[in-house]
């Protein structure tokens, strides 16, 4: 099994995460999942190997997850996936399968308990943080 990511490109969190595993020697294969959208079962299969409830994967900030009623916490799962499937972009990202996992990346370093090997280093998260120092060692 390879690595796959649900990515979206516009993300900074979602870049960083692409490139530590690129970085590490391995060619993910990239979904896009704002194209292509989700399924049901999908996203319960993704959410139960990540041990993410759909109110745990909900992308609060810059999405429509507010204006669609979505923060009140009497809101069920099954609303919420509803809302997902018609609406991408309220998954949060982005959510990484490995053989050893599924993992939301965020923060970005997360990734790196998925990967066979670390990347070299240094390497920065998004907002400039040391993930990887020069001697190719986790930073924190």
């Amino acid at each position: 099994m390879s690595i796959l990511i649900h990515h979206n490109p516009a993300c900074g969190t979602s870049r960083n995460v692409l490139e530590l595993i690129r970085a590490s020697g391995t060619e993910p294969v990239v979904i896009e999942y704002l194209q292509t959208g989700w399924t049901r079962p999908q996203l319960l299969a993704l959410f139960a190997a990540a041990g993410l409830t759909p109110r745990a994967a909900l992308r609060t900030s810059k999405s429509p997850a507010a204006e669609l009623g979505l923060l009140d916490e009497s809101v069920d799962d099954e609303t919420l996936l509803d809302a997902m499937i018609a609406h991408p972009v309220l998954v949060n990202r982005p959510i990484v399968a490995s053989p050893k996992g599924v993992r939301l990346c965020r923060p970005s370093e997360t990734v790196l308990d998925l990967l066979d090997r670390l990347p070299p280093g240094p390497l920065f998260k998004e907002d400039g943080s040391a993930v990887i120092d020069a001697e190719g060692r986790r930073v924190g």
